[in-house]
């Protein structure tokens, strides 16, 4: 199952480069909380999501000021994804692709070509990064395949269907964050305290390297997250 968070204005440009095995589903096809430019604290308190303390006091620019609508609907985005994976198939495992992603040649054949690798070890994952940016160094782990440091972006990596009920039993919609940030949260002990504390680790994390998937430039896709204004209550 393939699951993708995306704008509508670059479904053309993704069912281009998926394969025709996958069977994709496109939140531009959903109503849901995904845009930012909507969003606001009445939406947010009839979903009934409610968001974490982000901002503190910090030498780091990403929590030292609000989260952004942006972030929060992408991060809503991811969850519709996650909650509809659990909800509607049995495949062993469930990608997930930004709309800003690029597929690398024969995606495909090289994606079960490592998932036939990495199964044959008992339990090897729960998330599996097929591209992100490493903000900490990587652990090796099996030739092209490494275990990986605290790392942002999420515009593709691969759940297995186990750990859809584990995400989806942290109650993110809850204590909302960066989907960047929660991701590590669980197979890391995140930097951050209160987000340590908030989401623990609990998945066996694995990262390709080199990449299958990478992102768009933002001068030429843009950023819906990034252009969107902060949040403005408490």
């Amino acid at each position: 199952m393939v699951n993708l968070p995306r704008r509508a204005d670059r479904r053309k440009q993704m069912e281009a480069q998926l394969p025709a095995l996958l069977k994709a589903t496109f939140t531009s096809d959903w109503t849901g909380p995904f845009d930012g430019r909507e969003l606001n604290r009445h939406v947010l308190d009839q979903l009934g999501v409610a968001l974490f303390p982000w901002q503190i006091a910090s030498d780091n620019p990403w929590w030292s000021r609000p989260l952004k609508l942006g972030e929060i609907g992408c991060t809503l985005s991811h969850l519709a994804c996650w909650q509809h994976a659990a909800d509607t198939g049995d495949e062993p495992f469930i990608l997930i692709l930004e709309d800003d992603a690029v597929l690398a040649p024969d995606f495909l054949s090289h994606l079960l070509a490592r998932l036939a690798q990495l199964t044959a070890k008992d339990k090897a994952f729960d998330l599996l990064y097929l591209g992100r940016f490493p903000l900490e160094a990587d652990e090796p782990y099996v030739s092209g395949v490494v275990h990986p440091g605290y790392s942002h972006c999420t515009f593709g990596y691969l759940l297995t269907r186990p750990a859809l009920t584990e995400v989806l039993a942290t109650g993110l919609e809850q204590s909302v964050v960066p989907v960047d940030e929660f991701l590590p949260s669980l197979y890391i002990d995140h930097p951050r305290q209160d987000l340590r504390a908030r989401f623990p680790r609990q998945l066996r994390a694995l990262a390709l390297d080199p990449p299958l998937v990478r992102q768009l430039p933002k001068d030429e896709a843009g950023s819906d997250t990034e252009d969107s204004p902060f949040v403005d209550w408490q």
